[in-house]
């Protein structure tokens, strides 16, 4: 079986919207659906500690989704938890004066989704990232939150996940 962890953003809760609708995907696909509460953590390195800890117990492969900072932490953790795939939506990478604190790019499927109209991360940024790393990146017509791209990021998440269940 695969487990899907979710790390949601600075100013979101660990069952926001665009997690509810990607944690009821990944269980009609028959995976189980996790979301680390980061509430009151402002500091990434600490939500990447506080990930580790959470998801070290899971004995399954695991697939590691982030929104934003949560996209960040998610990154950042990913090869400590040995994931077998990172799926992350317009993650705060290269953020001004925190550049060095962007995790190298893990060796495993990544797959980032960014909205052309984002306002707090530059779409730039994604470009940089998954040109580093190769990885999978659909630009959408999305701003920073992607609460109207729900549709599309399922879409996108469901072909993902496929690919790492092969």
């Amino acid at each position: 079986m695969t487990t899907v962890v979710f790390s949601h953003g600075q100013e979101s809760g660990p069952w926001g919207t665009k997690i509810r609708a990607m944690a009821d995907l990944v269980t009609s696909m028959g995976c189980a659906a996790e979301s680390i509460d980061y509430q009151g953590i402002a500091d990434p390195t600490a939500r990447v500690e506080k990930l580790r800890a959470e998801a070290a117990a899971i004995d399954d492969t695991l697939i590691l989704v982030g929104s934003s900072m949560g996209g960040h932490v998610a990154t950042a953790a990913a090869a400590s938890l040995n994931a077998a795939g990172l799926f992350v939506l317009a993650p705060a990478y290269y953020m001004p004066g925190f550049e060095e604190l962007t995790p190298a790019a893990p060796n495993m499927p990544v797959c980032i989704v960014h909205g052309w109209r984002d306002d707090i991360v530059p779409v730039e940024n994604s470009i940089r990232f998954a040109q580093a790393c190769r990885a999978s990146l659909f630009l959408i017509d999305g701003d920073h939150r992607l609460t109207d791209n729900i549709d599309e990021i399922r879409s996108y998440l469901r072909l993902f996940i496929e690919k790492i269940d092969k």
